[in-house]
């Protein structure tokens, strides 16, 4: 770590007057500080107020209580879909009649890739950092103790028990398909709101909620559910609310990626963009932890005059350690720190030093 590796920008609010810069427009590894950019842009492009569905469909008829045909689960990328969710899913099939199917239940994860992990990322971080990435997975892909490699299907073999617990009795067996076009919808949940979504991303740092939140925008505005698409979706919504983008590359959505990269101008211009914003503002504010309080900050300057008063997002990996935000009122700030095996205790204090100073004025 050095100062050559380091970018900081200090700015007033409103008046955007320089209060201390470093290095502003350097490019750097911006580890969790990622995660701001695709907050801002899953509250303006899907809405504070949306959620996502996971459907369930029938192809068929109904014969009595006898469902001639298959049932299609299909995810649409909710990342905090659980059991819970399974078993409300089970009896609203239940509700329509259905006591028996004739064939094997089929899932469909085509709204999403299949790729599992992100470009750029070390080997390691797949499960370790972040579980497989798809468009239908049930409890962050856990089937007991372990994390799946096939999570769509983890999440048949689920459905299908609890359609069993439900009173209905379904063939043994899943498969991967496609819900035929017109198929007549059964059942359906919905994920807690985008503006919840964008908390839980924010606060904890939770990089599966990031990248699934990233896929779903690609699949939502460009027809593909990749993380290039929601890459590019993140970036042009950037470019229109003016931030910096120079020395500015989206890959990913988590900040995993060896090969994102951010600046300390391009973070403190979106954070003052996404707070000011009347459409988005209190969720995207409302979303970064607050120090000695809450999320990944909970730990951290835990004594006047920043505990309470600055919120801001961390960002810590092997070779970046990040914060961004703001303290009080008048300041938006950003500590961007690069390095080879970077000392991530040494980083956070100088870190935290510095909000305590900005906070005091």
């Amino acid at each position: 770590m050095s100062w050559s590796a380091t970018g900081v920008l200090a700015v007033q609010i409103p008046t955007g007057a320089v209060v201390y810069a470093q290095n502003p427009d350097r490019s750097l590894r911006p580890a969790s500080n990622e995660k701001l950019a695709v907050a801002v842009a899953a509250l303006q492009e899907l809405g504070p107020h949306a959620r996502i569905p996971t459907r369930v469909y029938g192809e068929g008829e109904l014969d009595g209580t006898l469902w001639r045909g298959r049932l299609v689960l299909k995810g649409f990328g909710d990342p905090a879909l659980g059991h819970d969710d399974l078993r409300l899913l089970a009896r609203e099939v239940a509700a329509s009649g259905i006591r028996r199917v004739t064939e094997a239940l089929e899932v469909d994860e085509t709204y999403f890739d299949r790729r599992r992990t992100a470009p750029g990322w070390r080997a390691r971080f797949y499960k370790e950092e972040c579980p497989p990435l798809s468009a239908l997975v049930v409890a962050r892909a856990k089937v007991g103790r372990v994390v799946v490699d096939d999570p769509a299907l983890a999440a048949a073999n689920a459905f299908r028990a609890a359609l069993v617990a439900a009173g209905i009795d379904v063939p043994n067996g899943a498969h991967h398909d496609v819900a035929a076009s017109g198929a007549a919808v059964l059942a359906d949940v919905n994920s807690p709101r985008i503006a919840v979504l964008v908390r839980t991303m924010n606060r904890e740092s939770d990089n599966f909620v990031a990248e699934m939140l990233l896929k779903k925008l690609g699949a939502r505005e460009l027809g593909r559910g990749t993380t290039g698409a929601g890459a590019r979706v993140v970036t042009r919504v950037l470019q229109e609310r003016d931030v910096p983008l120079a020395g500015v590359r989206i890959v990913d959505g988590s900040g995993l990626s060896l090969s994102d990269r951010m600046t300390a101008r391009a973070l403190t211009t979106m954070l003052v963009s996404g707070s000011s914003d009347p459409r988005i503002g209190n969720a995207f504010f409302g979303s970064l932890p607050i120090a000695g309080i809450n999320g990944t900050l909970e730990d951290r300057m835990e004594r006047p005059p920043a505990y309470g008063r600055v919120r801001a997002k961390t960002g810590t990996t092997r070779n970046a350690s990040a914060l961004s935000g703001f303290a009080g009122t008048r300041y938006v700030f950003s500590v961007l720190q690069n390095g080879d095996a970077i000392p991530w205790w040494h980083a956070r204090g100088g870190q935290d030093r510095f909000a305590q100073v900005l906070a005091a004025n």
